[in-house]
């Protein structure tokens, strides 16, 4: 079967329909000639936009000029009472700080440090699984928080304050905090945002947990009893131009961020993996044979044995990219695609779209993971496929996340047989791409060995 996909809207309509549908969703808010576009301009009284799928003009943006269309304030601003001035948000110097700092801890050697706690994670997320049917989005929610809180702080999701901040978060989520008005209509700094009263109370909540943390983490450091883990490195590397390192204050904004792009994107694209693992019963034994073979061996190198595991979830992220969209904002007069775009123009690079774009990729939609094996693939992956963004801006937990990802993967299936259950789901993004209704899938055990 096809994967599904929301329907898009029609070409032209008011403002006014177009900021409610946007508020609804922002995928079915967009026009279906996307899929085909090189590039598309959006007229608005307060500002212009333009959403580009050319590949060149994507590398222009991401890799070739960088500094010169830094990440726009419009999308991140309903982010802020949570994020801060974490990495996530910042540009120019105090960015290239930040990732100073932080990139070194997930260099690929740290990896492996952090590997028996992915498996650990792993096995607990297997283990609350039961048969039957389940809406399985809350568990890989669950599970992919566990993942952050083992790595960075050494604590699983039972301990009381990480337990907390997940169950805050998911409130959180549920506020829509995306949808601020201050991403629609340029407001001066002086200006209030309008948060809802529930995102602010929850960022509060959730911010205090994390401070906490970061809090007795700097007091073990001091006295030489810290774990060798993500936050201890993290909080131990000093800036090689500086030689500063993060108080606590800015640790608790990168601990947000992490929090929020380490479990939030990895929870949604391991959803729609194991959906289309259980849509599609051929690919999903495959996954289980490598699985049982990594089951006899569960090391860091036997990794390498779950290839087809690996291009399951590449796939997965191709189809659903959690961050469907990323802006960026032009800073002085550009001209693309023989069109002049003016300073202070939003620059919509959308994962969503070029993932999918009929005039790069194969049957775009179709769920096709040994596409990763064709030579003819090669290109589009250069071109048009960035899950994690790309350029010196890419995630620098890319590298991570895909290691997680395939390893819970084929600690589930390596349990479960795994069924869709119900009405194919829809998928709507806000925060992440999710299914409207959640992911229904029924698991049956399989048997040992």
């Amino acid at each position: 079967m096809t994967p599904p996909k929301p329907a898009s809207r029609p070409d032209k309509v008011s403002l006014l329909r177009y900021l409610r549908l946007f508020r609804a969703d922002i995928l079915s808010a967009q026009p279906a000639r996307l899929y085909r576009a090189w590039m598309a301009e959006f007229r608005t009284p307060f500002f212009r936009s333009y959403l580009c799928n050319d590949p060149a003009l994507v590398d222009l943006v991401l890799k070739a000029r960088p500094a010169d269309f830094p990440k726009s304030t419009r999308i991140n601003e309903g982010l802020r009472p949570l994020l801060g001035n974490s990495v996530f948000v910042t540009n120019g110097a105090v960015w290239q700080r930040q990732r100073r700092i932080i990139d070194p801890a997930f260099e690929g050697g740290r990896l492996r440090d952090t590997f028996p706690a992915m498996l650990a994670a792993g096995r607990a997320a297997v283990a609350r699984l039961a048969p039957g049917v389940t809406e399985i989005e809350g568990h890989t929610s669950h599970a992919a928080a566990d993942v952050i809180f083992r790595t960075l702080f050494s604590i699983p999701i039972e301990h009381a304050v990480a337990r907390a901040v997940f169950d805050q978060f998911r409130d959180y989520q549920r506020t829509q905090p995306i949808l601020n008005l201050a991403a629609f209509v340029p407001l001066p700094r002086w200006m209030p945002r309008f948060h809802r009263r529930r995102t602010l109370r929850t960022a509060r909540a959730i911010r205090a947990l994390i401070e906490q943390l970061t809090a007795t983490r700097m007091a073990e450091i001091a006295a030489g009893t810290a774990p060798d883990d993500l936050a201890t490195k993290i909080m131990t590397t000093a800036d090689p131009v500086t030689g500063d390192r993060f108080d606590t204050a800015e640790m608790v904004d990168q601990v947000a961020i992490f929090f929020l792009a380490g479990h939030e994107t990895s929870a949604s694209a391991l959803a729609w993996a194991l959906y289309l693992l259980a849509t599609h019963p051929q690919a999903q034994e495959r996954v289980a044979a490598e699985a049982a073979a990594f089951a006899a061996d569960p090391s860091f190198g036997a990794l390498s044995k779950l290839r087809f595991t690996r291009d399951v979830f590449r796939e997965a992220l191709r189809l659903y990219p959690p961050v469907p969209m990323m802006v960026r904002e032009t800073t002085e007069p550009e001209r693309f695609r023989d069109r002049d775009v003016a300073p202070g123009a939003q620059v919509v690079l959308s994962p969503w779209h070029l993932h999918r774009h009929e005039r790069i990729w194969d049957t775009p939609d179709a769920f096709d993971p040994d596409r990763w094996s064709r030579e003819e693939t090669r290109a589009c992956a250069r071109e048009a496929y960035m899950p994690f963004s790309a350029g010196p801006r890419v995630c620098t937990g890319a590298g991570f996340a895909m290691v997680e990802g395939p390893l819970l993967l084929a600690q589930i299936v390596a349990a479960f047989r795994l069924q869709a259950e119900g009405p194919p789901p829809v998928p709507v993004a806000h925060l992440t791409v999710r299914a409207r209704d959640g992911i229904r899938l029924r698991l049956t055990p399989r048997p040992p060995g």
